[in-house]
């Protein structure tokens, strides 16, 4: 295979893996706390495949990545109690049913039956201690939850939700669920700068036109690359034939 078709189906390769990503993202734009991705390229040199001149070494295009944004979403009013959403930098922790700690800016929570305040699938929302935070349902008075974390029932304080952060944002590692496991020996430390807002989530950070602007560019570029590489496999073939009249002739 003629080299211009390799470095043309390393370029269709990324352009599919970054065609996936800006679709994921316009399909998580309702998503609570998403923040938008975006893939990371760059020349990789390669060995050629046809060594009859040509440069050496062949540059394809290669993927070094996921780059996430981080950046604040915006807020939404919802009056539920149990919805939190963070102003500034950090995470909720909850805790799966194995034990594992994930990271996640969705504050859409709720109570368990044992009364621990939980993401809608079970996992239980860290304090700033690691713990839990239960709400005693046969204790009167309106639960309420403070901008730093303080989780009251009337004059009573039954705990304090955690916010952490990690200086370096690399050490996330996406897993599923809208959620971020550490992933790697850096450790994640409680927060005074954050807000807690009760009652309202934090959307997802993706601009829809930014995106769907970019689907219509990869998919162009994507439909260029076939084009050159049909192109190129037509000029062979006529080549070749030529070449085959020649030799015969």
């Amino acid at each position: 295979m003629d080299n211009s078709l390799y470095v043309g189906l390393s370029n269709q390769m990324v352009l599919k893996r970054q065609l996936d990503i800006v679709a994921n993202n316009i399909a998580n734009a309702d998503t609570n706390g998403f923040k938008v991705e975006s893939l990371i390229t760059s020349m990789k040199p390669g060995a050629p495949a046809f060594t009859q001149g040509g440069p050496r070494p062949v540059k394809f295009v290669g993927e070094d990545g996921v780059a996430r944004d981080f950046s604040q979403g915006g807020m939404r009013n919802t009056a539920a109690t149990y919805d939190l959403a963070i102003e500034g930098q950090g995470f909720f922790k909850v805790t799966t049913a194995s034990g594992q700690d994930r990271y996640t800016r969705d504050g859409h929570f709720r109570t368990d039956d044992q009364g621990h305040i939980t993401t809608q699938s079970g996992e239980t929302v860290a304090d700033d201690g690691g713990g839990s935070v239960t709400i005693d349902p046969q204790l009167a008075g309106e639960v309420t939850i403070s901008p730093d974390g303080i989780v009251s029932q009337g004059n009573l304080i039954v705990g304090k939700i955690g916010v952490y952060k990690f200086d370096n944002l690399s050490a996330l590692e996406k897993v599923g669920d809208n959620e971020y496991q550490n992933a790697s020996n850096q450790q994640a430390t409680v927060t005074t700068d954050a807000k807690l807002h009760q009652g309202m989530l934090e959307g997802s950070n993706v601009n829809q036109i930014v995106q769907i602007t970019k689907l219509i560019a990869v998919n162009r570029a994507y439909e260029q690359v076939t084009q050159m590489m049909s192109s190129q496999t037509d000029l062979s073939r006529t080549s070749v034939g030529r070449l085959g009249k020649a030799t015969s002739s």
